[in-house]
């Protein structure tokens, strides 16, 4: 078919050319500006970019996405979505459509791409463990259940991510451990377990250049802080006991430490069950300070300068988000987007912040130096936003 009967095709179909992002009446585009906006209630997702903030394409039949998360390929052209029904699907974004998918566990909370983008990790919650696949086929290459000492019985693994090494790092919910897993070999993955981190370790993150994993822990007041330059040291303990001698309220979401809030050598953390952000001197791991917020902080993120962390909240103060000067260490703004805010995106540059409102279905675009709402867009009670920026990041 000649170029001009293409061209008439398209604009005689347009929704075809729109639907197919790579096809011949598509001009073609590369991945950078990309993402997608999970939607938990119809278990699909959007295919976003961040230039123009519009939306691209729809893609339908994700199962459950009510804790969903992604990572991308390494060439940002395939996204990776864990579902909350152990569900495993690979996305084609340029193509606007589900490539691969495969439930591959009962229960699921996260995952992650290896440094070396051949592997795709998966925590499960049931049965307990972690499962690695082959990124481009999703054969399954390993099953590492996650059995404390003697006692095989599973515990739940949390916060799953990327170390470089061709490494994975993660922590046992119920049997209070973290462990390093060496994938250089994926079809005999060696295994470094540390025992008695403390009382329910919820979440975990990684320093942007994989030097240290902390875990929170839910069970008690601190943190658990692994050294994954020389793990030989064991894994200490950060913030012990911070909110000694004062009643923690009731926890009504559970934080998250998704990535780390770094500034200036500092880290930003959300206090379990406190109106408080922790701040932790990273040069020798002490507090260094608490930031007083509206209520329970779920997550805190820093603008990709470090200039700015932004906040969101449990219930009841999820409708707001505020934003603390890493400065002053002060909060200069506090924002009512609307209901249920549940998570927040920064551009690869941090001009822009993109809030999802799952209450009154759509995401909201914020300017991040005026605070000004640039856009909005419809979303089926959205979740989680991510962009393709992440596949160049250790621990995203």
């Amino acid at each position: 078919m000649r170029v001009e009967h293409l061209l008439n095709y398209c604009r005689v179909y347009p929704c075809l050319a729109g639907m197919l992002l790579l096809s011949a009446c598509a001009t073609p585009r590369g991945t950078g500006d990309l993402g997608i906006i999970i939607e938990r209630a119809s278990g699909s997702v959007q295919v976003i970019e961040t230039s123009q903030r519009t939306r691209l394409a729809r893609i339908s039949g994700l199962g459950d996405l009510s804790h969903a998360s992604a990572v991308y390929s390494r060439d940002a052209r395939f996204a990776y979505v864990f579902g909350r029904d152990g569900g495993l699907t690979k996305i084609d974004l340029l193509r606007g459509r589900v490539a691969k998918r495969i439930v591959q566990a009962g229960n699921s909370i996260g995952g992650a791409i290896s440094q070396d983008g051949r592997l795709i990790a998966v925590s499960n919650y049931e049965p307990g463990g972690v499962k690695v696949f082959a990124a481009d086929t999703l054969a399954l290459l390993a099953d590492i259940p996650a059995g404390s000492g003697d006692d095989q019985r599973r515990s739940k693994v949390v916060g799953l991510v990327d170390a470089p090494g061709n490494r994975f790092v993660y922590s046992l919910y119920d049997a209070g451990e973290i462990w390093i897993v060496d994938m250089r070999n994926p079809r005999a993955p060696r295994v470094q377990k540390f025992a008695d981190v403390g009382r329910q370790p919820y979440d975990g993150t990684v320093t942007p250049d994989g030097h240290y994993y902390i875990a929170g822990l839910f069970g008690e007041d601190g943190l658990a802080l692994l050294d994954l330059w020389q793990p030989s040291l064991g894994v200490r303990r950060v913030l012990d006991g911070y909110g000694r001698g004062r009643q923690p309220l009731p926890v009504f979401k559970m934080p998250h430490m998704d990535y780390w809030a770094l500034s200036n050598d500092t880290a930003f953390v959300p206090a379990v069950g406190r109106h408080e952000v922790l701040m932790i001197d990273q040069k020798n791991w002490k507090e260094a300070g608490r930031i007083d917020v509206v209520g329970q902080a779920v997550f805190v993120i820093a603008r990709p300068d470090g200039r700015q962390v932004w906040v969101n909240f449990a219930p009841p103060e999820n409708d707001k988000v505020q934003v603390i000067d890493t400065l002053s260490h002060k909060v200069i703004q506090t924002l009512k987007p609307g209901k249920a805010v549940l998570h927040m995106e920064f551009t690869p540059r941090g001009e822009q912040v993109w809030i999802s409102v799952r209450d009154e279905n759509r995401v909201d675009v914020y300017d991040t130096a005026t605070f000004e709402r640039l856009a909005s867009l419809p979303a089926d009670k959205p979740s989680g936003i991510f962009f393709t920026a992440r596949a160049h990041r250790i621990g995203q």
